[in-house]
């Protein structure tokens, strides 16, 4: 047992401070443990959001000692105790109280993404012919709990506030998920350029980093998108062939 300092984030979106609080942690303690304890011992009006704590749900999403975070998945023993332990909201969304933020704006952008659309079956009953590799490639990024740590440590979003250009790590994933689905025949690759700042991605890998389901965000699914589009947009030879092939074309008469 030992007596532990915390500082934590109280406020709302018109003003907050750190205020600092002590508490005692026991072996095997995560951080939303001492969260709780604090709560009940110290702070009953506490917001904290939570719902699994099973690394399941992303719900316990803050910054733990400026890192962003699952607090059911942050065991205290990792932890120097001899230092406060600082606990803020994330940064990248609007706060709402204390350390719960407003995540609906992820939820916006998902529902912007196209959805599955699936090709025309192969046989006869209605079944399609798939290769093993190509269903297993989806596979990683349906691990992906919505838990928005790679929305909030990416500096596209986190510093520069592009929310409105930019969609961020986890609906890239989403969009890798689809367009790398060997039955999906949606072309998402104009949405990527145009409206969703895939451009803007330049391949830090903080977000791949800081996923608690250890998804490859950045090679496995960011960078095949701006290959894609790359190949579709700014390859020289497509280009020069799809101008001979626009040549002697018959325009489209009003």
């Amino acid at each position: 047992m030992a007596n532990v300092t915390f500082k934590i984030w109280r406020g709302d979106k018109q003003a907050g401070d750190f205020q600092e609080y002590q508490t005692d942690v026991s072996e095997g303690m995560v951080v939303l443990d001492a969260v709780h304890r604090i709560q009940a011992d110290h702070a009953n009006d506490l917001a904290c959001r939570w719902n699994c704590k099973a690394g399941k749900c992303g719900s316990c999403s803050a910054e733990v000692n400026g890192t962003p975070k699952l607090m059911c998945m942050t065991r205290l023993s990792d932890l120097d105790l001899n230092e406060a332990i600082t606990i803020e909201p994330m940064r990248a969304f609007p706060l709402i109280k204390d350390l719960v933020t407003d995540v609906s704006h992820n939820y916006r952008v998902k529902q912007k993404i196209k959805p599955f659309q699936p090709r025309k079956p192969d046989n006869e009953d209605g079944s399609w012919n798939m290769q093993q590799q190509d269903v297993e490639r989806v596979q990683e990024f349906r691990k992906c709990i919505e838990c928005f740590l790679c929305q909030d440590v990416c500096h596209v979003l986190r510093d520069h506030h592009k929310h409105e250009d930019f969609i961020g790590p986890r609906f890239f994933v989403y969009t890798a998920a689809l367009e790398m689905h060997p039955l999906d025949e949606a072309d998402r690759l104009e949405d990527l350029k145009e409206t969703q700042g895939v451009g803007y991605c330049n391949i830090t890998k903080c977000c791949t980093k800081v996923c608690p389901e250890n998804i490859t965000i950045t090679d496995n699914a960011i960078i095949p998108l701006k290959e894609r589009v790359v190949d579709e947009y700014y390859d020289p030879i497509k280009k020069i062939v799809k101008t001979l092939f626009s040549i002697g074309k018959p325009k489209n008469k009003s």
